[in-house]
């Protein structure tokens, strides 16, 4: 008697963690980042196993860093991976910067599986050891959080994620899977189709309200880093009508700087023009496109306010008029791009225009940021931040097009007043959440993300304390440090020499070059002005990771003050 083949089942069982990478493959995951261990194991090796990259890092918080700059420089939703217990709350810090900058972020984690629970597991993660409501559950950090019980659930969490990510603006989600449950089989088939959701725009008859109190007299734009992607409708508004343009510290670039109408960054760093220009020329309004107007844009000044308050323009209803809740606000629920489209048709070119432009020599009367060269010195014993600036504005901003990172901290007050982009996309920085260690690490997400060289401008306090150079190493990422070694914690320490407070912060004075050389990695360090220009040149054509360990003047102040007037005024003695 002939033997029964045995038949093939209609649909073939694989793992809830083979489901769970196939999920965020069709979602349009390209990268994973994060650092594994035994409980989340079975998604790791799935995820090994896939055409997703994955990259192992040596710190969770570094990994989520890396994934915000990751998504900022590839557009696509990038997953965060750890193990339990304390790789989740080790990956919480970056978690929240990319909650506040507005990426799309994936965090996958275990969680004890339901027979140890409450029996004091190994880096137990259940509701015995841990808060669920504030990490598995929806709220202030997790746009969407859930833990999977079930391979049945699986394609609800799918139909979710896909509906999370189509959203305008960030989404930072949460999946915990328990270890077994990674393990277990699945054999439901996943949801196939996308979701996709139309930009948000306001109603015609709002637009039309806008262009009609932007008719009633002078006007300025206020440019934030959510306006990006409208940077030449911004540049067209503003020149058919001639209207001043500022930006954030965020959004340098997106209106190119050396434009007549450009009149600086506000803020953290910022310029004094934009004050000058407040006080002098009294616009009617502001038009404020992309940013919440926080501290380190605003830093709540009233000379910001124009008598007739502002029209603020932002996907989140909850955002206008928090800054200030004083000032006369228009708020328009919209993306500014489509906002800004249906606003230039009432401001059509030429001869037809309805609204009258601002003379030329209107124009070129605007206060410009202060441009002062500071020229190297051969007898200098320690870099001057100035210089170095200038010498990264000539060889890197100019000379290349590289993407430009500049940590929190004194890197970025330097790197924000002295740097200038005339393209948009080609600066990032952090002043939300405004996490020591979030370029450090981040820079190594962006080389990923961009596949190209990114340079970041960083302090030797962040360096210590959360740098990537052996990721970088490990995955041949043409990444470059430039280090502001000045041995101690600048900022705080010139803050705190405003309140009149004597107990600095110092740091043992490190070799950043030979802790870069002793993983794999390329460096030279500069001691002197003349040295930099070489430097420099050689960061920028390396095809390895590579620092630049520059000994800085630690008495040169930073453009702070802002800052620390803003502390005062809050309270800081």
């Amino acid at each position: 008697m002939r033997p029964v083949e045995s038949q093939s089942p209609a649909v073939s069982q694989r793992s809830v963690a083979a489901g769970m990478v196939e999920m965020l493959r069709s979602l349009g995951v390209e990268y994973a980042f994060g650092v594994s261990g035994g409980a989340i194991a079975p998604i790791w090796a799935a995820l090994e196993n896939s055409e997703i990259d994955v990259l192992h890092f040596r710190h969770e918080a570094g990994a989520a860093f890396a994934a915000t700059e990751a998504y900022f420089a590839s557009d696509r939703p990038v997953v965060v991976f750890t193990t339990a217990g304390p790789g989740i709350t080790n990956a919480l810090t970056g978690l929240f910067a990319a909650r506040w900058e507005g990426a799309k972020v994936i965090f996958v984690s275990p969680a004890t599986s339901s027979p140890q629970r409450g029996r004091w597991a190994c880096q137990e993660t259940s509701g015995y050891a841990m808060p669920l409501s504030g990490l598995f559950a929806s709220g202030s950090l997790f746009h969407y959080a859930t833990k999977i019980e079930s391979a049945a659930e699986l394609p609800e969490v799918s139909r979710r994620l896909a509906s999370g990510l189509s959203q305008p603006g960030g989404f930072v989600a949460h999946v915990s899977v328990p270890t077994d449950v990674q393990s277990s089989g699945m054999s439901a088939p996943l949801p196939k189709g996308k979701l996709s959701t139309a930009a948000i725009c306001a109603s015609n008859a709002d637009i039309a309200h806008c262009a009609q109190l932007l008719a009633e007299g002078d006007f300025a734009i206020w440019v934030g880093f959510g306006a990006r992607r409208a940077a030449d409708s911004i540049r067209e508004l503003a020149e058919r009508t001639g209207a001043a343009v500022m930006c954030s510290p965020r959004g340098k670039g997106i209106f190119p700087e050396d434009h007549p109408q450009f009149i600086g960054v506000t803020g953290f760093g910022g310029h004094m023009s934009v004050l000058t220009y407040m006080r002098e020329y009294l616009p009617k309004r502001i038009l404020v496109l992309g940013t919440r107007l926080g501290e380190f844009t605003s830093f709540w000044n009233p000379l910001m306010v124009p008598e007739g308050g502002f029209i603020h323009v932002d996907l989140d209803p909850t955002v206008p008029g928090t800054a200030y809740p004083e000032a006369e606000t228009l708020a328009v629920q919209s993306d500014a791009g489509e906002f800004l489209r249906e606003l230039l048709k009432f401001f059509p070119a030429g001869d037809d225009s309805t609204v009258k432009s601002a003379q030329p020599s209107h124009i070129s009367a605007f206060p410009q940021p202060e441009r002062m060269i500071a020229h190297p010195c051969n007898s200098q014993e320690r870099v001057r931040p100035d210089v170095l600036m200038d010498a990264i504005q000539a060889l890197v901003v100019e000379g290349s097009n590289a993407l430009v990172m500049a940590e929190p901290g004194n890197s970025f007050a330097w790197a924000i007043n002295r740097l200038r982009f005339i393209q948009p996309n080609r600066f990032r920085t952090s002043t939300s959440f405004a996490s020591m260690g979030h370029t450090v690490a981040g820079v190594v997400g962006g080389v990923a993300g961009r596949q190209h060289k990114v340079i970041a401008i960083v302090g030797d306090g962040s360096m210590l304390m959360n740098n990537e150079i052996a990721t970088a190493v490990k995955y041949k990422l043409p990444a470059v440090w430039i280090v502001l070694n000045d041995s101690c914690y600048n900022m705080v320490d010139q803050v705190m020499s405003s309140l009149n407070v004597k107990n600095f912060v110092q740091i043992p004075r490190t070799n950043f070059v030979q802790i870069a050389q002793g993983m794999g990695a390329q460096g030279v360090c500069i001691t002197q002005e003349s040295e930099i220009q070489a430097a420099l040149n050689q960061a920028v054509v390396a095809q390895t990771p590579f620092v630049v360990d520059v000994v800085i003047d630690p008495t040169c102040v930073a453009p702070i003050q802002s800052r620390m007037k803003s502390l005062i005024a809050q309270g800081a003695r």
